[in-house]
């Protein structure tokens, strides 16, 4: 029995190998990012929430926030709590239908973003140099592969 669960954790197929390799550098790419984030005072998660919003210009449905960073419809409210608290986004009932809600980024909450990307944008740029520029096109469209596939 343990010679058969050596062979599925030492000899690993090459797709298991990529796979393994590609979790572990984003995970090492995410946690250089965060460094950043918590030396600011601040969380990659929050950071992420307000970026979203003003892809959607501004304004979001807590619904389609929740899909976009991959969470729960009930979780998207524990984490909007805190950047409402901070008063970086706010609830506002939706124009045309009153049952729902919209969030709303703040001015203080764009403040934010326009405070702390740039060091964070020149932290990835940093991570990224491992590669040059055909290098991490070459990449982006296996990625892209990957996620399509």
């Amino acid at each position: 029995m343990k010679e058969d669960l050596q062979q599925y954790v030492q000899d690993l197929p090459m797709p298991s190998t990529v796979f393994f390799a590609l979790v572990e550098t984003t995970a090492k790419l995410v946690d250089h990012s965060e460094k950043y984030w918590q030396s600011q005072g601040l969380t990659g998660a929050r950071i992420r929430i307000l970026v979203e919003i003003m892809k959607e210009g501004g304004s979001i449905l807590p619904s389609m926030l929740a899909e976009r960073i991959g969470v729960s419809k009930a979780n998207i409210s524990l984490l909007l709590g805190p950047l409402e608290s901070e008063q970086w986004i706010r609830r506002e009932p939706h124009a045309v239908d009153g049952r729902k809600t919209v969030i709303t980024i703040t001015a203080a909450g764009q403040n934010v973003l326009l405070k702390h990307l740039p060091g964070n944008r020149q932290r990835i740029e940093d991570s990224m140099r491992a590669l040059d520029e055909t290098e991490q096109r070459q990449l982006l469209s296996l990625l892209s592969k990957l996620r399509r596939g």
